[in-house]
């Protein structure tokens, strides 16, 4: 699965919902709502997120103020910052890093339990259909 970065440097501010089925790579300023419930979201060194998250996996390098929630794995790398809540199966906070706020770590049962509880309340598609990009570019 490709990367998609999604702010290329720090001069643009996305506010709003950002919502997606691909990973997410945060090199900029995010402020509103992420939700990538079944895909990882990475917040670059130069990324500032002020906004609750919502994914599979969140690695944080940068800053984010806000709730995660996340239904695999946080990891917090020793340059970064979360102020919020965190929920989570597992999480990692390397030395260095910052976290100022509760955390809940739910069992992998929990997990389990509500990925099958998912695939038996969703009716499976008759045809499957390949995934739709959209990718925008700039130039200054």
């Amino acid at each position: 699965m490709a990367k998609r970065h999604l702010v290329a440097d720090g001069t643009l501010v996305i506010k709003g919902e950002v919502t997606g089925s691909e990973a997410l790579y945060i090199d900029g300023r995010i402020e509103g709502k992420i939700s990538l419930p079944d895909n990882r979201i990475t917040i670059g060194r130069n990324g500032s997120v002020q906004a609750n998250i919502t994914a599979r996996e969140v690695v944080v390098m940068g800053k984010v103020s806000g709730n995660i929630d996340c239904s695999d794995r946080v990891d917090i790398r020793s340059e970064g910052s979360v102020t919020g809540d965190v929920s989570t199966v597992r999480i990692s906070v390397e030395d260095g890093a910052v976290l100022k706020g509760g955390i809940q770590v739910k069992s992998g049962e929990h997990k389990q339990q509500n990925q099958s509880q998912s695939k038996a309340d969703s009716p499976k598609p008759a045809t499957a259909e390949a995934p739709k990009a959209l990718a925008a570019t700039a130039s200054a």
